[in-house]
């Protein structure tokens, strides 16, 4: 397989996965904005490299691939969408890294009608529109899976401390919403940016605030730095990581902070602890094995895995929608969009895909899994 690295003025490149510099019309053409570089670079660079593994055709239509670096920001998410759309007259559009620049993306899928696959958790009012699918699971999954293993494990009050951003506040509404129902109360609530190297006054006060728990809102090697520092302070009780903070780099930053700690997360980060017969150990495998082989041991992440996601439905819905039109079409579009919608199940890495009308979440149960972290490694909790 061929690659060309092409120079954008948008930042960042263009990847030729059919290592065709120019487009024939026949293209199936995906428009993929990551953050590879910026605040979200160790989420967005294994999304970029897991691009490489794709096939480089499917159902006889050659595949034109665009990835373009957003560094993290949502208004630079938006102008990579709007060349998708107007330039690239893309058919699906992939991304982004972060919650705040897929919500962008979503806003121009919706107004240029192209089907749109999220590779960031987004708010519900994102979430409902015609055009955009959801590949991580919900924050309300998430939500749920971890509220009753608090709920399970005695877990009265909670303090909370996350990104200041639409990330963090995914988690605070997602509690506002369900957190009575397992008796949780929220005793103290801090927040943090994405940039920030300290986080000791937030700590301090949610040590003083003597909360049975604390639930970590945050993604990537961010996640790390309060789950260091309320180690550092003192902090004894069990802390609770979101699937963003899933990554063996939270490992190596948070170090023996990070042992006893309650992670949810997507099951492609244990494919091989998994059961036999289990809906995701066969595409968990593929990915893990493939993604390794090329990038070293212990490379994986569930933030990749979602490309491989979007893959495992793409190769689905595109030969659906090839039955009604041709690519590069907005007839074309809308098929693939209606393919997405209705010609699940999409059987992938973090759980198995079936979108409805009503429900572009797409994922149950079977997306969730809980870790812990023992002697540097991630360990499925029973």
């Amino acid at each position: 397989m061929k690659h060309r690295l092409l120079v954008s003025i948008a930042m960042a490149a263009t990847l030729s996965v059919s290592g065709l510099a120019t487009q024939a019309y026949a293209d199936v053409t995906i428009g993929v904005t990551v953050s590879s570089t910026g605040s979200g670079a160790a989420l967005g660079i294994p999304l970029k490299n897991s691009v490489e593994l794709w096939p480089t055709e499917i159902a006889g239509e050659k595949l034109n691939v665009i990835v373009l670096d957003d560094a993290g920001d949502p208004s630079i998410a938006t102008t990579n969408a709007r060349r998708f759309a107007n330039d690239d007259k893309v058919d699906v559009m992939i991304g982004s890294a972060l919650t705040p620049g897929s919500i962008a993306v979503a806003g121009v899928a919706a107004e240029t009608e192209i089907p749109h696959l999220a590779a960031s958790p987004v708010p519900p009012n994102v979430s409902s529109g015609k055009w955009t699918f959801i590949l991580p699971q919900d924050a309300g999954l998430i939500a749920k899976t971890l509220f009753k293993k608090m709920q399970d494990d005695g877990v009265k009050t909670f303090g909370y401390i996350g990104f200041s951003d639409s990330y963090g506040d995914l988690w605070v509404n997602q509690f506002k919403a369900i957190g009575a129902e397992y008796g949780l109360e929220m005793i103290a609530e801090e927040r943090y940016a994405r940039p920030d190297t300290s986080v000791s006054g937030q700590a301090l006060k949610l040590v003083a605030a003597k909360p049975d728990a604390i639930l970590v809102g945050a993604s990537g090697t961010g996640a790390a730095l309060p789950q260091a520092t309320l180690r550092e302070r003192g902090y004894t009780g069990t802390i609770y990581q979101t699937h963003g903070a899933v990554t063996f780099d939270f490992i190596r930053i948070a170090g023996e902070a990070a042992n006893n700690t309650v992670f949810a997360s997507g099951p492609v980060m244990v494919p091989e602890n998994l059961p036999d017969g289990n809906d995701t150990k066969e595409e968990g495998l593929a990915y893990v094995q493939a993604y390794e082989a090329k990038f070293g041991e212990g490379t994986r992440t569930q933030f990749g895995a979602h490309i491989h996601d979007a893959m495992a439905i793409l190769k689905k819905a595109i030969p659906l929608a090839l039955e009604k039109a041709k690519p590069g079409t907005q007839e074309f579009r809308a098929a693939l969009r209606d393919a997405i919608e209705n010609g699940g199940p999409f059987p992938a890495s973090q759980g198995v895909f079936e979108y409805k009308p009503d429900d572009h979440l797409g994922l149950d149960e079977r997306a969730v899994v809980l870790l812990t972290v023992e002697d540097g490694k991630f360990k499925l909790i029973d």
